[in-house]
């Protein structure tokens, strides 16, 4: 398989109590595969993309990427975060082709620059800086440099998270256009159970305190979706259903401590 989550535990050391973060997490993703990653506030999700990126390390396990143990960054996997961590003294060009100045010369980088920019419909901002673009077109600047670096795989956390709801549709709208065209594996964070259903092959439910995965879901819906498919309304009850349960288990256990602490 594409990427293999094999039985990863996180855990954390406060004050010298262990907290587990994430429990015996287990998962398989297929090349060209869209998958989100669901559930409440606490459950470890950005913690587990953050292993996938290589940028911490989990307490045991293993995760693989085309068989090969992830142990730092790599240029295999683009990172796209919730805010778009655009250089402000770099124009929008100059912010593309920054990672891809140590492998390219510099007409090859602007070329390739170019070529994102265009898929994420930005080309007549390519002089512009940081902050003089809306919220979602740094975040598609921010995509256009992680594409730029042709990885293997995507990794999406809330990137969508700040934006306005107009904005967040377009968006999707924008992602879905260019997963369906690079064909790139993505792995996607979101706390938004519409969200979920209108981009993912996949939706991985997990659960808190500590974070498991609690169901991993099939969405074979015809793209593209609408939420008044009989189908997605169903599928959007499940989900609510689910991760009402954990809410409520966290609900009654931060009022069973309050009432002995």
């Amino acid at each position: 398989m594409f990427l293999h989550i094999d039985h990863i535990n996180k855990q954390f050391t406060n004050n010298k109590v262990v907290n587990d973060v994430l429990v015996d997490i287990n998962l398989t993703i297929r090349e060209g595969e869209f998958v989100s990653i669901l559930g409440p506030s606490g459950c470890g999700k950005s913690t587990l993309l953050s292993m996938v990126a290589g940028l911490s390390e989990a307490s045991s396990g293993e995760i693989k990427l085309e068989g090969k143990t992830i142990k730092k960054p790599g240029k295999d996997r683009g990172m796209v975060f919730q805010q778009a961590a655009l250089f402000p003294w770099l124009n929008v060009e100059e912010n593309v082709m920054f990672p891809l100045r140590k492998e390219m010369k510099k007409k090859e980088a602007k070329q390739t620059a170019r070529k994102f920019l265009q898929m994420v419909q930005l080309s007549n901002y390519a002089a512009h800086y940081p902050h003089e673009l809306s919220g979602g077109m740094q975040q598609r600047v921010a995509i256009a440099r992680a594409l730029a670096m042709n990885p293997k795989m995507l990794l999406m956390d809330e990137p969508f998270g700040a934006l306005d709801e107009q904005t967040r549709a377009r968006m999707h709208a924008e992602l879905e256009k260019i997963w369906i065209e690079t064909k790139k594996t993505i792995l996607f964070v979101t706390h938004s159970i519409s969200e979920s259903i209108k981009l993912s092959d996949r939706i991985i439910v997990m659960g808190t305190q500590p974070g498991t995965i609690i169901a991993d879901i099939k969405v074979d819906l015809p793209r593209p979706r609408r939420f008044d498919q009989k189908e997605a309304i169903h599928l959007e009850k499940k989900i609510n259903l689910l991760l009402k349960n954990e809410i409520d288990k966290v609900v009654k256990e931060e009022l069973s401590y309050a009432a002995n602490h």
